[in-house]
C-alpha cells in the first residue's frame, strides 16, 4: 500500500514537471513568434521554400500530365464520340420520320384515288343497272301499250261489228212496223251504206 502511494507521488511529481516544462517552452516559442516574422516571409528559409515549391510543382506537373489530363481528354474524347453519335441517331430518325411521313402522304393519295375510283365504278355500275331497268321497264310498257291498243283496236272492231248488226236489226224492227215485213239482209245493206256515206 506504501508503495502504490510513494507511486502515485511520483507520477503526479512527473506530470507537474512536464506541465511546467510544456509552459515555459509554449512561452519562449510564442514571445519568438511574437516577435519574429511570418514564417513564409523569412529571407532565411527563401532557399528551402523554393526547393520544395519546384518539387510540388514538378510532382503536380507530373500528376497533372501522366494521370489527371490523359483522364479528362479520355472523357472528352468518349463525350465527343458519344455527341456524334447522337447526333448521327437524331439525323437517322429524322431522315426515318420523313420517310415515314413521305410514305404516309403517298398511302392517303393512293386511297383517296381508290376510293374515287371505286366510287367512279360504282356509280357507273349503279347507273348501267339503272338504264337497264328502266330500258326494260319501258320495253315492257311499251309492250303492254301495244298489247293494250291490239286489245281496243280488237274491242273497237267487235263493238263496231255489233253495232252494224244491232243497228241492222233495230232497222228492221222499226221499217218492219212502218211499212211491213223487212229481211235481215237487205237491212244491214242499208246500215252499212249509210255508215259508209257518214264515213
Amino acid at each position: 500500500m506504501a508503495g502504490e502511494n510513494e507511486t502515485h507521488a511520483e507520477t503526479a511529481t512527473e506530470d507537474a514537471h512536464g506541465a511546467t516544462e510544456l509552459h515555459e517552452g509554449t512561452e519562449a516559442h510564442g514571445g519568438e513568434a511574437a516577435h519574429g516574422v511570418f514564417p513564409p516571409f523569412d529571407s532565411s528559409t527563401f532557399a528551402s521554400q523554393l526547393l520544395w515549391l519546384a518539387i510540388t510543382f514538378a510532382a503536380l506537373y507530373w500528376l497533372m500530365s501522366k494521370i489527371a489530363l490523359p483522364r479528362i481528354g479520355e472523357i472528352l474524347e468518349v463525350r465527343r464520340d458519344r455527341i456524334e453519335s447522337d447526333l448521327a441517331e437524331a439525323e437517322r430518325m429524322r431522315q426515318k420520320t420523313d420517310q415515314a411521313l413521305a410514305d404516309y402522304e403517298k398511302a392517303l393519295a393512293d386511297a383517296k384515288s381508290k376510293a374515287q375510283g371505286i366510287a367512279e365504278e360504282t356509280r357507273a355500275k349503279v347507273k348501267a343497272a339503272q338504264d337497264k331497268k328502266r330500258s326494260a321497264a319501258e320495253a315492257d310498257l311499251s309492250k303492254k301499250v301495244s298489247a293494250a291498243e291490239a286489245r281496243i283496236q280488237e274491242t273497237k272492231a267487235d263493238a263496231l261489228k255489233n253495232v252494224s248488226d244491232i243497228a241492222a236489226e233495230t232497222a228492221q224492227a222499226l221499217v218492219g212496223q212502218l211499212v211491213g215485213k223487212v229481211t235481215i239482209k237487205s237491212a244491214r245493206d242499208a246500215v252499212s251504206k249509210t255508215m259508209k256515206e257518214q264515213a
